[in-house]
């Protein structure tokens, strides 16, 4: 008499051994396709639509006067550029703005965490396009606009009102969506 060997047949167990390859493949998928497309790091502010928070500023400078929301809601619209003198892309920014005031725009600044010294420098070296400047010692109000860093630039229509957030330096092709903005906002 002969003894077979009974053969076992599992149904599905194929695919068991597969698994762990396709998870790892869907995880270097998940990985490259972030790598390939990062996500947007940048803050919006959550004030667009909104009237500028209150706050007053006192002088960055001794012959220039400070900034208070109240001078942004005359009628007029504004460029509230927040910007400081050890910031790199400030620099790269600062042609822009100053062609920006030759065209008649009016830019108020915001100078974060500075000296009246190193602001004075960055100034004489780089252009002065501001109206006013507030020396915003401690951050607050730049928080308070919901502002990440430095450089942003808002648009603020006549009545005080944020209409446009541009985040980082202003470059020369930036330049026409900042007038078309401007435009917007004086209507």
């Amino acid at each position: 008499m002969s003894e077979e060997t009974p053969t076992t047949t599992r149904k599905g167990g194929g695919w068991a051994i597969w698994l762990p390859l396709a998870l790892f493949a869907a995880f270097v998928a998940l990985v490259l396709i972030g790598l390939l497309r990062p996500a947007d790091r940048n803050v919006e502010s959550t004030l667009i639509g909104k009237p500028v928070p209150e706050f007053q500023l006192p002088p960055a400078l001794p012959a220039r006067p400070g900034l208070d929301s109240r001078d942004l809601a005359n009628g007029k619209p504004h460029l509230v550029n927040i910007f400081a003198s050890w910031c790199l892309p400030c620099r790269v920014e600062a042609p822009q703005l100053a062609a920006l005031a030759e065209a008649g725009v009016p830019i108020e600044g915001i100078s974060v965490r500075d000296t009246t010294e190193a602001l004075q420098r960055f100034l004489d070296e780089h252009g002065d396009p501001f109206q006013r400047i507030g020396a915003d010692d401690d951050g607050k109000v730049q928080l308070s606009l919901g502002s990440s860093g430095v450089p942003e630039t808002y648009v603020i229509d006549g009545k005080g009102v944020i209409r446009y957030q541009h985040i980082g330096e202003i470059r020369p092709e930036h330049v026409p969506l900042i007038l078309d903005k401007l435009r917007e906002a004086s209507r």
